[in-house]
């Protein structure tokens, strides 16, 4: 059956919507989204209008109008401390901190106190616990009043109950309850805060509020005033201490100044300074010298053994005169003895007397250099017994500097002490005063700028936002459920939802036909009195026919998954419809559940399929005509019929035409006799209509379906679990079996229609079309 005309068709589609669901998968299909919500359109609305009806009663009946009172103070720069320095110790402060600060007192229990006893607000009806509503559900109490310790003592102690409230109990709690109901923000980047107290009544909401606010205002005046007077009791005591330092420290000055005999201590060390001062620049020199010296004697001293050449060349010996000259004088000599070299012999008078005054001129120089070399080394020596003696005074007087300092330092360091006792002494005085001159003066720089007046309107409940957002929510939870509901029927409702789960043509949807019976419904193609679904029949038998055209289908099965889906109405409609066209055969295959009978009236006792297929009646004597229709029933069914070890046989010729020995339908379906009975049948009929039974229940239908050369397949709309149909569409498939095409069937037209879904489709709605 893989070659088979259906085989053709399908495959193509299968891979044409098979692409198509991939690509959905990734999408939402919005269109679909709407249509869901449109449908639950009604239900959201109620959904929304019941509860924006329970919060507005909510809201009027339950919650309690809270009204806010506020008061904006205005805090401006921290007043200078009054001693000067004290402001290096608060300078690391920021203005942000410092409005931090007073917003963090604002909400401190004292100042909540201070409001509580002002204005009485423990025995104020509002605020006060002991005049409350009492609610209704008091357990305590219902515990209490059936006397535990008489009936049940240890549940008694299980449960105390609870003991009425003292004034401490009542001045806490309202205390508390006020702290809870006071908020105190910022006004944008100023320095103003605002005292926001939230409570039932407006009038005691302002009162609160302006109670706090002048409250606050009091208890800075109140620091203030005891931090003017702790200060000056301390700067008194400060002040006596300071004196008698001042004193002690003039006293120290004057007695080491007597003691070391300092007069003009600033004169001496002036003098002192002027001699060191001389000193050092002539031991600078001299030291100077002496190192000129030591260099012109070391060089002088390096060069005495050497020849007379080298020892001229020394700076000290070449600057001087007298060498000079005597170096002209034997360069002369020398001259002349080179001269009368060249024109006489070793032995001319002329040239030994040359020879005589070059060495004359020689010893001259000698004695001349050594003479400088002689001062040189005198110099030296000189130089040397100057700077050691300049070091030596140089010493002294540097030592008499220093202890003339060490007494300098010493006066200045009482003078220094003496010189800031008495400053702090003088700055302590004149605080001393200006803060007893201001000692009444506010210094807390803080004013209220606008104080509470009362409230008109409530701060909460706010009605409007309130049932906005319940009505908001209530739609949001409405479609919510809406599209749950939708995802989680797992039924088919569209005809675009079965093609694309499928992956299978839908050749029609069937309509819903109300108030019919059993045998109406199998006649009403031919009575034709609707003519909606007759138009859906004559589509299905379209599509048969362009098929059967090219490649004929004889054999057409009609199954579905499971019984009541409409497969026999199907199935006898639409051989209704092939009969004005062509010769057909209806063939009811369904043998544990037969239809065909009870819709025309047959005999119950009347042969049919499994009669013919055991071998107990012929096939002419089982087919019935009605009209031009011709129908195999599904005849009589019997218990089957057992061999020894108790397992149903086929019959044998030696069997009579008993039914009791028939076999099982499963036993006769897959018998040669079936395949043999079709082939007969072929050559008769153009097409044989062949009612299944429901595929998942028995295998009944597989079995037909092999014998098939189209398999419709009928599904119930908004009734058959989706992943049934699959599975069984997917056990056919897998047997190679030709699928031709499901059928929507019972789809109630006016309720799609209602939700927005299109089920007018025709056979030319397909693009594919056999070829």
């Amino acid at each position: 059956m893989d070659n088979s005309p259906s085989t053709y068709v399908e495959r193509p589609l299968q891979t044409h919507l098979h692409q198509q669901n991939s690509e959905d998968q990734d999408t939402i299909d919005l269109l679909n989204v709407w249509r869901v919500i449109w449908r639950a359109k009604w239900s959201i609305g109620w959904l929304v209008l019941l509860c924006c009806a329970l919060a507005v009663a909510v809201v009027t009946t339950l919650m309690t109008p809270q009204y806010i009172g506020s008061t904006t103070l205005l805090f401006n720069d921290k007043t200078p401390p009054a001693v000067s320095f004290q402001q290096i110790k608060d300078s690391g402060s920021t203005a942000t901190e410092y409005l931090q600060t007073q917003q963090a007192l604002l909400q401190s229990r004292d100042l909540a106190e201070r409001a509580v006893r002002k204005l009485n607000l423990t025995t104020n009806p509002i605020t006060d616990p002991r005049q409350q509503p009492k609610s209704w559900f008091t357990p305590r109490q219902w515990l209490a009043d059936l006397d535990l310790d008489q009936w049940l003592p240890v549940l008694s102690k299980l449960i105390p109950v609870k003991d009425p409230l003292s004034e401490d109990d009542v001045f806490n709690q309202v205390t508390q309850n006020l702290m809870l109901h006071t908020n105190i923000k910022f006004v944008g980047k100023s320095q103003l805060l605002q005292i926001d107290v939230e409570l039932p009544d407006p009038d005691l909401a302002a009162a609160v509020a302006n109670s706090l606010a002048q409250s606050f205002t009091d208890s800075q005046l109140d620091t203030s005033e005891k931090s003017s007077q702790t200060l000056t009791a301390w700067m008194n005591t400060r002040l006596i201490n300071l004196r008698d330092n001042l004193r002690a420290a003039e006293k120290k000055l004057q007695g080491y100044r007597e003691e070391q005999g300092l007069v003009d201590v600033g004169g001496v060390a002036t003098i002192s300074a002027n001699e060191l001062e001389m000193t050092g620049n002539r031991m600078v020199d001299a030291r100077r010298n002496r190192a000129e010296a030591e260099s012109e004697y070391r060089q002088a001293k390096a060069l005495s053994s050497g020849d007379l050449s080298r020892l001229s060349s020394v700076p000290a010996v070449l600057s001087n005169p007298l060498v000079q000259q005597f170096q002209a004088d034997r360069a002369k000599a020398q001259a002349k003895v080179d001269e009368l070299s060249a024109r006489y012999g070793s032995k001319h008078p002329n040239l030994i007397a040359a020879q005589s005054e070059l060495r004359a001129a020689t010893t001259s120089l000698q004695l001349q250099v050594q003479q400088v070399v002689a001062g040189i080394e005198r110099q030296y020596q000189l130089a040397t017994a100057s700077e050691a003696s300049l070091r030596q005074s140089f010493n002294s007087n540097k030592a008499q500097i220093q202890d003339i300092a060490r007494k300098e330092f010493q006066l200045r360091e009482f003078q220094r002490e003496v010189d800031s006792t008495r400053a702090l002494y003088e700055t302590f005085v004149t605080r001393l005063k200006e803060t007893a001159a201001t000692a009444d003066m506010d210094s807390t720089k803080v004013r209220i700028v606008d104080p509470a007046i009362v409230p008109v309107e409530a701060s909460k409940p706010r009605k409007t936002l309130i049932v906005g957002i319940v009505g908001l929510l209530a739609a949001v939870i409405g479609v919510a459920l809406a599209l749950l509901q939708d995802k989680l029927s797992n039924t088919f409702k569209t005809d675009e939802s079965m093609e694309s789960t499928l992956n299978i043509p839908l050749l029609s949807v069937v309509p819903l036909v109300m108030k019919k019976s059993r045998r109406q419904l199998a006649r009403l193609f031919e009575d034709n009195d609707n003519p909606r679904f007759s138009e859906t029949i004559r589509n299905l038998r379209t599509w048969l026919m362009l098929q059967s055209s090219d490649m004929p289908s004889q054999v057409v099965l009609v199954t579905s998954t499971v019984a009541g889906e409409g497969k026999s109405t199907i199935a006898n409609n639409l051989a209704s419809s092939l009969t004005p066209l062509e010769r057909v055969l209806l063939i009811d295959a369904d043998m544990r559940q037969p239809t065909l009978s009870l819709n025309f009236d047959f005999p119950p006792d009347s042969p049919g399929l499994a009669n013919v297929i055991a071998g107990t009646a012929r096939l002419e004597d089982c087919i019935v005509s009605v009209g031009n229709l011709d129908m195999l029933p599904a005849g009589r069914m019997a218990p089957p019929a057992l061999d020894l070890f108790g397992a149903p046989r086929l019959p044998s010729p030696a069997d009579t035409n008993d039914s009791a020995h028939q076999p099982p339908p499963q036993d006769l379906l897959s018998s040669p006799r079936m395949a043999r009975m079709l082939e007969v049948l072929k050559s008769r009929y153009r097409h044989i209509i062949i009612d299944s039974p429901p595929a998942e229940m028995i295998s009944d239908a597989l079995l037909l379906a092999r014998h098939s050369d189209a398999v419709i397949y009928v599904v119930k709309a908004d009734s058959t679990p989706i992943n049934q149909v699959q599975r069984s569409i997917a056990m056919l498939q897998q047997s190679h079996v030709p699928v031709f095409g499901a059928v929507l069937n019972q789809v109630d037209l006016r309720k799609a229609r209602k939700y927005g879904y299109n089920h007018s489709r025709t056979f030319y709605n397909y693009d594919l079309v056999p070829r």
